[in-house]
């Protein structure tokens, strides 16, 4: 059997890791900025609580789901997006009791969804995100969106436009889905079949179909906007002002809804402009009623969701940089074998004290061990045989500039020689 990856996968390599982890490093130094803290939750849950959650009539819950039956006849699915399982978590273990807000993040959390793979979106992908509970005012709406700006910032991240809308609250939804229905129902005929079901269930969903139809069709139909009751109305209001105090500059799309069920007043999304990429490669807004859904207390919600291998590509695409590879700050050439034995010991030394260092494994040759050290990108070399056992001294090689230094063969003396090339 040829053994392949399944399709929508993909490995991370270890010559590609460094980018994952430049990545991971920087959010974390933006979280902990905007005190965010992390919460990780299971890679699985119950399939009732997306089916409550993120609704039966999204894309997501009707055709994506990773969901199987568990050896007892549990319904169960691997998460399709992150904010259920935090919302369930935020429950089950009491924080509703705690001292609101509860900011909180998840970095590189594994999503499934059940798709034809695109660029950047896979089956299987991975999520930083950001979850705040308890929170009501706009100026938190403003928060996250500025903490996304902040790391695309902090990665060098450039051409981006922030778009924003308000979808409403359960107050202002009902009379302005029954005017939506009133509209579409006079083209149902020219819409596609997915959204002649949304059309009684949610017709708000329609705004969403990627169907190029169905999307002429949306560009005239009425807009929440001129729809919104008085607190969503002071509520978008209140957001612009926000955003403005943060210095960020947006775009007011009527027509983002977002492809979940639980989103309420502010949606937005963070799209890359540059040449090739076009997309959304952040995008979130509030979920005020999401708890309440999941028998929690009436308690507002807000966050986003940043897919990590697209802003990869972004990065790469702008020909950002993602951190350097890993290299070693000494290689170690051994001759001889009394000469490994010392140089082994030498290099588990060196690594206590927090040096990495390298030597041969696969019986290479002087030549070749040169050679593999010049591909590890190697910081510094020396070589260790009869002569330098007999004498004690080593003379370490600075690779970028060819210049060399002597010193003992402790590990102390070289480690200190390291730090003065």
């Amino acid at each position: 059997m040829d053994y392949r990856a399944p399709k929508g996968t993909k490995d991370v390599l270890p010559a590609e890791s460094h980018k994952w982890q430049y990545i991971e490093r920087e959010a974390r130094a933006v979280t902990k900025a905007f005190g965010y803290k992390e919460i990780r939750t299971p890679v699985f849950e119950h399939t009732e609580l997306f089916l409550r959650g993120v609704g039966d009539t999204t894309d997501i819950v009707q055709k994506e789901m990773y969901t199987f039956e568990d050896k007892k006849g549990r319904s169960i699915t691997l998460k399709p997006e992150g904010t259920a399982g935090v919302a369930r978590a935020f429950l089950e273990s009491g924080l509703v009791s705690a001292p609101q807000p509860i900011k909180m993040y998840y970095l590189n959390c594994p999503v499934f969804r059940y798709e034809q793979p695109q660029s950047g979106r896979l089956r299987e992908h991975h999520q930083f995100g950001i979850e705040a509970f308890g929170a009501k005012e706009p100026s938190v709406d403003a928060e996250i969106i500025a903490l996304a700006m902040a790391l695309f910032k902090r990665l060098g991240v450039t051409e981006l436009a922030l778009h924003i809308n308000s979808i409403g609250c359960p107050e202002c939804r009902p009379a302005y889905n029954q005017k939506l229905r009133e509209y579409f129902e006079a083209q149902k005929a020219m819409l596609c079949p997915v959204c002649n079901d949304r059309l009684e269930k949610n017709p708000l969903r329609i705004l969403d179909c990627k169907e190029d139809r169905c999307q002429a069709i949306a560009k005239g139909a009425p807009l929440m906007l001129n729809n919104l009751c008085p607190e969503c109305e002071t509520h978008f209001d209140g957001l612009k002002e926000f955003l403005g105090a943060a210095g960020l500059n947006y775009e007011i799309d009527p027509f983002i809804v977002r492809g979940l069920d639980y989103y309420t007043k502010t949606v937005f999304e963070i799209v890359s402009q540059y040449a090739g990429a076009q997309g959304t490669v952040c995008g979130g807004g509030r979920y005020d009623g999401l708890l309440e859904q999941l028998g929690g207390p009436k308690m507002c919600g807000i966050g986003f969701g940043m897919g990590m291998e697209r802003l990869l590509m972004v990065m790469e695409g702008q020909g950002v940089s993602a951190g350097e590879g890993y290299s070693p700050d000494l290689f170690l050439i051994a001759v001889g074998e009394n000469a490994k034995r010392r140089a082994f010991e030498i290099c588990m030394e060196l690594r206590e004290s927090g040096v990495s260092v390298e030597v041969d494994h696969c019986a290479r040759s002087v030549k070749a061990q040169m050679k593999f050290a010049d591909k590890l990108s190697a910081r510094h070399t020396a070589v260790i045989g009869d002569d330098e056992l007999a004498s004690g001294k080593l003379r370490i090689r600075d690779m970028k500039t060819g210049e060399h230094s002597e010193c003992g063969l402790s590990s102390d003396e070289i480690a200190n020689a390291l730090l003065s090339t």
